[in-house]
C-alpha cells in the first residue's frame, strides 16, 4: 500500500486526462435528446443516447447563443463541445458548445470546412474591415423585395433619418440560383458609390439561410468597396457572410439602427454645439469690442488731427481767456478814468465859476488871492464864465475868518 489515493486526486488526475486529449476539447457528437431540462439559471441539462449507451450532457446559459431552436426529447442533434471530468461527482459530460438538428449535419460540416478556409485566407482578419461612415446619405439593400427584412430596414432608416435614400436591389435569398442573385446585388449596389450596404435576410433554418454560407457571397463581399453590414437571420443565427462582413448586425432592424444615424441625435447635439459656440463667440465678440473701443480711444488720443483739434480748442480757449482779461482790465481803466473825469470835473475853475466864483487877475497877470496882493488905483481883470470884467481897485477892507 505504498500509494493510496483520495477520491479527489483521482477525479482530477482523470479530468486531466481528459483536458489533454486534443480530440475530447472539440468533439461532435450525435444522438438522441432525453431528460432534457431548462434550469431557472438558463443551464441545459439532458442526455444524448443512441441504441447502445447514453452520456450526459450540459449547456450553460453562457453558451446558449448556440442553440437556435428549442430542444425536446426525441429530437436527432449534433452536439458540439468538449468531455471533461466534473469533480464532485466523478462522473464526465459532455459541455455544449452548439447544438445543431442531425438532419443538417452534412451542411454544418461543410459550413466549418469553408469557414476555416476562409479564414486562413485572412478573408476575416480586422485589418481588411472598412468603417462604417458616421453619416450616411445613400444606403443599399440586398434582400428579398418582400417579407418583414426589408420593411424593419426602410421603417427604421427612415425614422432615424427622414432624408436617407435607400435602393433596394430585390434578390433572390433561399432557393436554388440564391447566391448567384446576391452576388448580382452587391457588385450592382457597389457600383453606384453609395455609402454602406446592407446585405441580409430574416432568420430561418441554416438551410434557408445557406445562400451567405457560400464561397461566392463571401468573396463578393470581402471584395466590395462599400463597406457591408451582414444582418442575417437572427441573433443566434451565424453565417459566412457575418465573419467577412465589415461590420455585422444581429438582426435587419439592428443593421438599420447601425447604418443610419439617427439626426435627431445628430440634431440636439448641433444645437448643443451652437449654443456653446454662441455663447464663446458672444464673450468672445464683447471682448474684441471692448478691446477695439480701448484701441480707438488710444489712436483718438495719439492721432494728429485729434491732437492739432485739441490744441486749437485750447488756444481759443487761451484767446477768449485773453480777449475777455483785456476787455475786463480796459473795463476797469475806463471805470477809473471816469472815477478820475468826475473828480477833475470837481475842481475844474469853470465849474467854480459856474457857480458864482470868479478869478481875478492882477496887472503882472497873476492871480490875486489876497488883501495885499492890489493896491489902490491898479488895474485888475475879474474872469467869469462868459467873460472878463476891467476894474480898478478904489478901497480895501481886510476881513478876518474863522
Amino acid at each position: 500500500m505504498k500509494h493510496v489515493y483520495t477520491v479527489a486526486q483521482v477525479n482530477t488526475y482523470i479530468k486531466n486526462m481528459f483536458t489533454q486529449d486534443f480530440m475530447l476539447n472539440r468533439i461532435y457528437v450525435k444522438g438522441e435528446v432525453s431528460n432534457c431540462k431548462y434550469h431557472s439559471s438558463g443551464h441545459i441539462y439532458f442526455s444524448l443516447k443512441d441504441e447502445s449507451g447514453t452520456m450526459a450532457c450540459v449547456m450553460f446559459a453562457g453558451d446558449r447563443k448556440g442553440l437556435a431552436f428549442p430542444m425536446q426529447d426525441g429530437q436527432r442533434i449534433i452536439v458540439l463541445g468538449r468531455v471533461s471530468v466534473y469533480e464532485r461527482s466523478g462522473s464526465y459530460q459532455l459541455y455544449a458548445r452548439e447544438i445543431i438538428k442531425d438532419g443538417v449535419g452534412q451542411l454544418y460540416e461543410a459550413y466549418e470546412k469553408l469557414k476555416n478556409e476562409l479564414e486562413e485566407m485572412g478573408m476575416f482578419a480586422q485589418e481588411y474591415k472598412q468603417p462604417i461612415p458616421y453619416y450616411v446619405k445613400r444606403l443599399g439593400v440586398v434582400t428579398a423585395p418582400t417579407g418583414a427584412a426589408v420593411q424593419d430596414i426602410r421603417n427604421i432608416a427612415l425614422r432615424r433619418n427622414p432624408y436617407v435614400q435607400i435602393i433596394l436591389y430585390p434578390a433572390q435569398v433561399q432557393g436554388e440560383g440564391a447566391a448567384d442573385s446576391i452576388v448580382r446585388g452587391i457588385k450592382a449596389l457597389d457600383a453606384l458609390g453609395l455609402d454602406v450596404l446592407i446585405v441580409g435576410r430574416g432568420g430561418g433554418s441554416i438551410e434557408d439561410l445557406w445562400a451567405f454560407n457560400e464561397e461566392k457571397v463571401a468573396r463578393a463581399i470581402f471584395d466590395c468597396n462599400t463597406p457591408v453590414i451582414s444582418a442575417v437571420g437572427h441573433e443566434t443565427d451565424t453565417t459566412i457572410a457575418d465573419y467577412v462582413a465589415d461590420l455585422r448586425a444581429p438582426t435587419p432592424s439592428a443593421a438599420a439602427e447601425l447604418a443610419v444615424t439617427d439626426i435627431r441625435e445628430l440634431l440636439e447635439r448641433m444645437q448643443g454645439y451652437r449654443r456653446q459656440f454662441e455663447n464663446i463667440f458672444g464673450h468672445r465678440m464683447e471682448e474684441y469690442y471692448r478691446r477695439l473701443a480701448e484701441l480707438k480711444t488710444r489712436v483718438q488720443r495719439i492721432n494728429p488731427e485729434t491732437q492739432l483739434l485739441e490744441k486749437r480748442m485750447r488756444l481759443s480757449e487761451l484767446s477768449n481767456g485773453l480777449t475777455q482779461a483785456m476787455q475786463d482790465k480796459l473795463l476797469d481803466r475806463k471805470h477809473s478814468l471816469n472815477l478820475y473825469i468826475e473828480r477833475l470835473h470837481g475842481l475844474s475853475p469853470l465849474l467854480k465859476l459856474q457857480q458864482g466864483y470868479s478869478y481875478t487877475e492882477g496887472p503882472d497877470g497873476k492871480a490875486v488871492t489876497g488883501i495885499d496882493e492890489a493896491a489902490e488905483g491898479e488895474q485888475l481883470r475879474i474872469h467869469v464864465t462868459d467873460g472878463v470884467y476891467t476894474a480898478v481897485v478904489e478901497g480895501r477892507e481886510r476881513i478876518k475868518r474863522g
